[in-house]
């Protein structure tokens, strides 16, 4: 079946548009829920600004807990590296830290414990970016923090990274630094390549060729001008690889190989006053977009706490009755990561020291249903993982793991079908 030409005119149209439209997609919601909710949990994550021109840094500060209820069909994180996950090179990364040290190799991370981490991001190519701060981990892929809107203003071409070797040696742009020689080596070989090929195609090259083969006269196929051409390409060949070393060895004479090894990084202390949370029942009402936790909660401290914030998946659904929990949350936060109708207690009164109660924690929101987390409910082992903040009568904060199976439910549907019934 052919198309009219006036549906092709609209279907080019289409396409277009289409081409010429910024969409403005986040990567991380194509990850698997399970990745998102059961790896890296980022929480305190800072953007220094939201506005920079080329060739301004900003800073992204913040921390991460690797899961306690990490994935089994996942390696454990021996081999990590701390990222940032924007949409291409329009950052340069100039600065990684981690828990104060120099988070320039990878390092081996432990299981159910925190880290401090702080990137610098230097502006190169102008516009709106999505900006994350991510571990990848070796076997796992990159794990994405919550993410926010960076605008880089200027022009691409001013951009500018100067560097000053150990050895004193100025470098006026690292980008653009030794391309010349880069380009010089390859003309090089390219035109002896071109060389080498235009000699045998100066003559008739298949049909001739194959008619002498299939005559048992292939020795007539190379002559001895060919051996001599052969071998001077060998003495230009070898010629070339040492003079090219003695130019390196000369211009460059210290040189330091890439680094293989693995740094070692200590995780932040533990709590000392730590509050422990088994989940009884947790359940997504899918239909109402909601999801309900009920946990026995255990205060294992010396004074009574509220819960002021359940964050997964880089949302946090923060308790907006409890003052200490809303101060957490910085005016310039993405907002599309701070559901409004926040984290809803069954119970609201204080959690005594050594008191154990359950308490029901409801989080309804759109958010997951845009963030593309119900399909956690289609994984094989269908559970839910999260932080649970707590915080004291003094505002000292306590973060607590929650995590168990997850089960689906669709009341408010059955009842809309009752009712039509």
């Amino acid at each position: 079946m052919s198309l009219s030409r006036r549906s092709r005119s609209y279907l080019l149209g289409l396409f277009a548009i289409l081409a010429m439209s910024e969409v403005p997609a986040h990567g991380e919601r194509n990850q698997e829920p399970f990745l998102r909710m059961r790896t890296a949990h980022f929480y305190d994550v800072t953007w220094s600004t939201d506005k920079v021109k080329v060739n301004e840094d900003v800073v992204i500060e913040g921390k991460f807990r690797l899961f306690e209820d990490w994935p089994a069909n996942l390696p454990e994180p021996d081999v990590a590296f701390l990222g940032n996950g924007t949409p291409g090179p329009v950052f340069v990364r100039t600065e990684s830290w981690l828990n104060g040290r120099p988070a320039i190799q990878s390092v081996p991370l432990k299981i159910d414990r925190d880290y401090a981490f702080k990137t610098v991001l230097k502006g190169r190519i102008p516009g709106d970016h999505h900006v994350h701060p991510m571990v990848n981990v070796e076997g796992a892929g990159p794990l994405m923090g919550p993410g926010s809107w960076v605008q880089v203003a200027g022009r691409a071409s001013d951009f500018e990274l100067p560097l000053t070797t150990l050895d004193g040696t100025k470098i006026d742009n690292l980008e653009t630094w030794g391309v010349s020689s880069v380009v010089g080596w390859h003309a090089v070989w390219i035109v002896i390549a071109i060389l080498w090929l235009a000699w045998w195609t100066r003559r008739p090259l298949l049909i001739p060729r194959l008619v002498a083969i299939d005559e048992g006269r292939e020795k007539l196929l190379i002559s001895r001008s060919d051996l001599m051409a052969g071998a001077v390409l060998i003495v230009l060949t070898v010629s070339v690889v040492v003079i090219g070393f003695m130019w390196a060895e000369n211009t460059f004479p210290r040189t330091i190989p890439l680094q293989g090894g693995r740094a070692v990084v200590k995780p932040l202390p533990r709590s000392q006053a730590p509050v422990d949370v088994v989940v009884e029942r947790a359940t997504y009402d899918v239909p109402g977009r909601s999801m309900q936790i009920r946990a026995s909660v255990t205060n294992q401290g010396s004074r009574p706490i509220q819960f002021g914030e359940f964050a997964t998946s880089g949302l946090r659904f923060v308790n907006r009755e409890l003052p200490a929990a809303m101060a957490t949350v910085a005016p310039n936060y993405p907002k599309e990561l701070v559901p409004p109708a926040g984290l809803r207690l069954g119970d609201t009164t204080p959690l005594g020291p050594g008191e154990t109660r359950s308490i029901l924690f409801d989080m309804t929101d759109a958010a997951w249903e845009t963030e593309r987390l119900t399909s956690l409910l289609n994984d094989p082992d269908n559970r839910v993982g999260g932080l649970l903040f707590c915080f004291d009568d003094r505002g000292e904060r306590i973060i607590a793991n929650v995590s168990g199976p997850i089960v689906p439910i669709f009341k408010d549907l059955v009842a809309h079908q009752g009712m039509t019934h």
